[in-house]
């Protein structure tokens, strides 16, 4: 319940922002209760395709919904009779200290969905004391967020490019910036497929730029390099003295072999059930 108020009191950190009535956003934050209650908003407030970019899946989103599903087939067990009068939530993620083991993965062009983008999230982040995780497809800049929020715990995202120039100028921007940890996401070395974004026929409607050199347009022809191995991992290494976290990870032997390749953590992630369909949930792996 004390996680779910942190989450709630951050969405509607950044909603107030969003609104040109201010009056109108606070009344509107106040009353939403549940996380649902932010989706249904973003389902009336958001043009159609805009709205079907952020929630799509891949192919026939059976991963998605089991996403969901997953966690109501988790029950609590409660043990009675224990002193709960001093709770706490805080806890370390890379020997950094966050308020809670809640954190914001990277979520790539939130301008579509906000005026203020990622600046408006990091700051979020930093006042509810937890780490953000900077997309490369941000539609805020590296140094843009970092700063918005000096002092906010943060992270960069990467994928491995198919110009090798590309993500190491990434890596450097992120370190000199002052980001924490590099998280290297490797579950893309091509696009998925999403049935709305193809019908939508959808386009990046404003500039990403972290990538502006590549004048990326659609995600059906992202920049990812398709050859990319482990030995990239080792590539990455030496360009950084930042920890490196691997995003993607749905296997042990995967895991394993992260591991021998030096990584700081491995992520378990399907993407967010947008990238390959029929793919087990991350909570259940």
């Amino acid at each position: 319940r004390q996680g779910h108020t942190c989450v709630t009191n951050l969405l509607q950190w950044l909603l107030v922002p969003s609104c040109s009535d201010f009056h109108a956003a606070i009344v509107a934050a106040n009353t939403m209760i549940r996380l649902s209650d932010f989706e249904q908003y973003a389902r009336e407030h958001l043009a159609k395709k805009w709205k079907d970019f952020h929630a799509d899946g891949a192919c026939g989103q059976f991963t998605l919904k089991d996403n969901e599903a997953a966690f109501q087939r988790l029950k609590l067990l409660p043990r009675i009779l224990r002193d709960v009068s001093h709770l706490a939530t805080e806890t370390t993620i890379l020997g950094e200290k966050i308020s809670m083991p809640i954190c914001i993965s990277p979520s790539g062009s939130q301008k579509i969905a906000h005026l203020d983008g990622e600046v408006a999230m990091v700051k979020a982040a930093r006042s509810m004391g937890t780490c953000m995780a900077l997309s490369a497809y941000a539609t805020c800049s590296i140094e843009e967020v970092s700063e918005a929020a000096p002092d906010c715990l943060r992270w960069f995202q990467v994928y491995i490019m198919s110009d090798p120039n590309v993500t190491k100028q990434l890596v450097f921007r992120a370190e000199a910036a002052g980001y924490k940890a590099l998280v290297v996401t490797v579950d893309v070395p091509i696009a998925g497929i999403r049935y709305a974004s193809v019908r939508n026929q959808f386009e990046f409607p404003l500039k990403l730029p972290n990538l502006e050199s590549l004048n990326v347009k659609s995600f059906s022809k992202i920049p990812n390099s398709a050859a990319a191995t482990w030995k990239d991992i080792d590539w990455l290494r030496s360009l950084t003295k930042m920890p490196i976290v691997v995003k993607g990870i749905l296997t042990v032997d995967d895991a394993r072999e992260a591991v021998k390749h030096g990584v700081s953590g491995i992520w378990v992630s399907n993407h967010g059930a947008r990238q390959l369909d029929t793919v087990p949930s991350t909570v259940s792996v």
